[in-house]
């Protein structure tokens, strides 16, 4: 398997990259501005500059395409509307016609900001979109671009994205500040209101894997099985930091400030990836307890 990867110095990019290497399979990725430290084909590639995206096909000739770049700064997609749309709207479906029309298989990653955050059960695929921010307007705008172009693609929505950089071999997300901030003594204020599934990007990058293996197509949620609260989230680490627990202490969304609206329920539906490829998703104490012995 002949496998580029585009984004391969972000978190999942890494991720995927890594997953394939050990799979045995040939990887190679691009980059935007700083080269991953990985012993593969490396590209330099603008996502604005999509147009271009046969050269880099050419140069790579992949069977599959996994595209893991985006904008991801919710609140910066705010503030600059235009560049989310291109970046994470227009780009996408640039990307996946060049697929298409050289027969390369196209793998897209979304969010779960696509929802409005209304519901208090797990969207499920085939839930309705809506959502309150620029971000996920961009990122669903990009969902239906690729469907548009190929009706080959597998796409890809995940939430609360956090891990392992692969490149730097950095704890990221999430986690790492609420480590950060147990080991220095100081005090963690978590939401209490708000819900999500989070996502360990090693985890993320296997299962994409093994749908791109069954040559699985469509929509597929890919989260951890565990709708949880950031400050349940805290606990957990707060477990594997030791003696800790007692500096976290209980916020709301509404103490903070910032540009973009966030849905205060997001967790999504696992059942149809569980069923494709016949394994129940990990627990979040189960992935924790996966990154944390890796960083050991």
């Amino acid at each position: 398997m002949q496998l580029l990867v585009v984004g391969a110095n972000g978190l999942l990019g890494s991720n995927v990259v890594r997953a394939g290497q050990q799979r045995g399979w040939n990887v190679s990725g691009t980059y935007h501005s700083k080269r991953p430290a990985f012993d593969i084909l490396l590209t330099q590639f603008d996502l604005r500059e999509y147009d271009s995206f046969d050269d880099v096909l050419s140069k790579h000739d992949p069977d599959v395409v996994v595209n893991c770049a985006a904008m991801t700064d919710v609140d910066g997609c705010e503030t600059n509307p235009k560049q989310a749309q291109i970046l994470n709207g227009d780009a996408p479906g640039g990307l996946a016609a060049h697929c298409d029309s050289n027969d390369v298989g196209f793998v897209h990653i979304s969010t779960d900001y696509v929802f409005d955050g209304t519901e208090r059960d797990p969207y499920g695929e085939s839930a309705d979109t809506n959502p309150v921010q620029v971000y996920g307007e961009s990122k669903l705008a990009g969902e239906q671009a690729v469907t548009e172009e190929t009706t080959d693609a597998l796409v890809i929505r995940l939430s609360f994205v956090w891990g392992i950089h692969r490149s730097s071999k950095d704890l990221m997300g999430f986690p790492a500040w609420v480590r950060s901030q147990l080991q220095s003594g100081q005090d963690v204020p978590l939401f209490t209101d708000q819900w999500v599934t989070p996502t360990r990007a090693g985890q993320a990058a296997e299962t994409l894997l093994d749908l791109i293996k069954q040559d699985a197509t469509g929509l597929f949620h890919i989260t951890c099985s565990s709708c949880a609260t950031p400050y349940e989230f805290g606990e957990v680490i707060a477990d594997h930091v030791g003696n800790s627990e007692e500096l976290l202490s209980k916020g709301s969304m509404d103490d903070v400030e910032r540009d973009a609206t966030r849905p205060t329920y997001s967790c999504l539906d696992v059942e149809k990836v569980e069923s494709e490829l016949g394994r129940p998703q990990p627990t979040l104490r189960e992935d924790v307890e996966t990154a944390w012995n890796a960083l050991r």
